[in-house]
């Protein structure tokens, strides 16, 4: 009896200092975690917190008058739109910044199908399909990420001005329909996909749409699913584009309308600007749960050897 209760003491300690490790690990990533959500928590706090009180020192880190003023006042201070109906004299009035999501939306989710399919058709050209010059062009593609944006912006504002499409949604558009990180991201992983599928599919007399539609598509769509969640977030938080660009209130943008109404003469309503985050970035959240699958898939995707 001694005997099996030592081997059982001695059974129970190995398993309780195996445990350590993790539980340590475990402390320290939610540590990690906390310091991590904390900006997201004040911005969330902040917005919910009066605007007498956002300057209040110490401020409170649980906000005591929990109040949607702030976000009440956005959609105020944002104004009307009025929109056309067929058929009715009387326009349809609504506000403005309901306007603006929308306006956000259509952006991000048609730059985010076009850049899908012309990164994906750019990715399947450079992994597959191998033609005279093809790793100089591809070197030359990736040799844009070196360039930095503000350097473009003149001249593509010159040649969006030539085309007569300023103050317009394609003058938006235009310039970003594919994405040098979207080419090499998918290039890298149809890279890895067996060639015999395409070459059965040859000898059975499909042509390269029907090899590209049909085989490379339906594969690659983790890698598609990661593009176009790059894509989107990057379109539904740009800003300094379209402010460029737009320049009548019912074309902004979210992010550029956003701008316009927490500052004033008197100074800056933080509560208002911490509220316009609030309702930038809660798509977003949403988004990012619903595909986080596929978000972390793109940690390891740019690393797949090719």
């Amino acid at each position: 009896m001694t005997i099996q209760a030592n081997t059982l003491r001695a059974s129970s300690a190995r398993r309780v200092a195996a445990e350590v490790p993790k539980i340590i690990i475990y402390v320290l990533l939610t540590l990690v975690a906390i310091v991590s959500l904390f900006p997201l928590y004040w911005l969330f706090n902040t917005a919910l917190t009066p605007a007498t009180s956002t300057v209040k020192l110490p401020p409170d880190l649980i906000p005591m008058n929990a109040t949607l003023n702030n976000f009440t006042e956005i959609i105020r201070t944002a104004g009307t739109s009025k929109i056309p109906i067929p058929g009715s004299a009387e326009p349809l009035v609504i506000p403005r910044i309901y306007l603006w999501f929308i306006n956000t939306a259509f952006i991000a989710i048609f730059s985010t199908a076009v850049h899908v399919l012309f990164d994906s058709m750019a990715g399947y050209a450079f992994a597959k399909r191998k033609f005279p010059g093809s790793n100089v062009l591809f070197w030359l593609i990736l040799a844009a990420l070196m360039i930095p944006g503000q350097v473009t912006l003149v001249p593509l504002y010159l040649m969006i001005t030539r085309m007569g499409l300023v103050n317009t949604f394609p003058g938006v558009i235009l310039p970003g329909l594919a994405d040098v990180i979207g080419i090499f991201l998918l290039k890298q992983y149809i890279q890895t996909l067996p060639s015999e599928l395409e070459e059965a599919a040859r000898i059975d007399g499909a042509s390269e749409w029907m090899i590209y539609t049909k085989i490379i598509l339906p594969l690659t769509v983790p890698a598609l699913a990661v593009t176009a969640i790059f894509s989107f977030q990057r379109y539904w938080n740009s800003f300094l584009w379209p402010l460029i660009v737009l320049q009548t209130p019912d074309l902004f943008t979210l992010q550029v309308g956003l701008s316009f109404i927490h500052t004033s003469e008197f100074g800056t309503n933080y509560g208002m600007m911490m509220a316009g985050a609030a309702l930038a970035a809660i798509p977003m959240i949403i988004f990012f749960f619903a595909f986080q699958k596929y978000f972390m898939q793109g940690l390891r995707i740019g690393a797949i050897k090719g």
